[in-house]
């Protein structure tokens, strides 16, 4: 199943109201995801997955990437031939 990690970036004391928006955001969509925030050099984790691959990167470049307050993105592509190793 293809699934991205996609590691944010937001301004000072944006958390709360990012994680809360991509939840809004990503309860319409047909994927399952976790969102958590996080300490280091990222400010919020997401992992996404669905069955589509093109669906996940339409979501993370119109929909996440969109969110004010995102400062920044990183996204990792799982390699879907490692998952069963």
């Amino acid at each position: 199943m293809p699934t991205a990690y996609v590691l944010l970036n937001s301004d000072l004391g944006s958390d709360e109201s990012i994680i809360n928006e991509v939840k809004q955001i990503l309860t319409d969509e047909d994927v399952t995801y976790e969102v958590q925030g996080v300490y280091g050099v990222y400010d919020i984790v997401l992992k996404l997955s669905s069955d589509d691959a093109e669906k996940l990167r339409s979501i993370i470049t119109n929909k996440v990437r969109k969110i004010t307050k995102v400062q920044s993105t990183l996204t990792m592509m799982v390699i879907e031939e490692q998952e069963n190793l």
